[in-house]
């Protein structure tokens, strides 16, 4: 699967809103993330990740994101605490941006298994040209869209 050819950490860190996403085991259904991403160096990220509930109710985990060499920060190995460190992570990463707007205003994430991917903004809504762009970019690199999740609300309810 391809990424994007360069990722500037310090342009990439900050505040970004789950869009969209495909359904996973670590994440409720009806629940939206928010991602904010710290650097710790030139090559190593902390991840602070909140579920928002329909409630308004938050739960966060936080890790650490580990650029894999050789990818200029386009690959990273994300490991987060308490039990979902027994989660192995692939040399290869298991968050790879697959799409990055130029100004770092949207990105789409995934992994190489197809198993996860994201679609992230820097604001709780995104544009539907830019989501459906990103829609047909996954679908190409293999993507079932079966199990896609969208923010109904359009971030409405963080």
């Amino acid at each position: 699967m391809r990424t994007v050819g360069q990722v500037d950490l310090k342009r990439y860190a900050g505040q970004w809103y789950e869009v969209a996403r495909l359904k996973n085991r670590f994440q409720r259904d009806d629940e939206r993330a928010i991602a904010e991403y710290t650097p710790e160096g030139t090559t190593t990220i902390q991840v602070r990740n909140t579920a928002v509930g329909p409630s308004g109710k938050t739960r966060s985990i936080v890790g650490k994101a580990e650029v894999v060499p050789g990818s200029n920060g386009s690959r990273l190995r994300v490991k987060f605490s308490g039990w979902a460190a027994l989660a192995p992570v692939s040399r290869e990463g298991n968050y790879w941006i697959i799409a990055l707007d130029p100004n770092y205003r949207s990105a789409m994430v995934g992994t190489p298994d197809r198993a996860y991917l994201w679609i992230l903004a820097r604001t709780p809504q995104l544009d539907a040209a830019t989501l459906n762009h990103y829609l047909s970019e996954a679908k190409a690199e293999g993507f079932s869209m079966k199990d896609l999740l969208l923010d109904k609300d359009g971030g409405k309810s963080r």
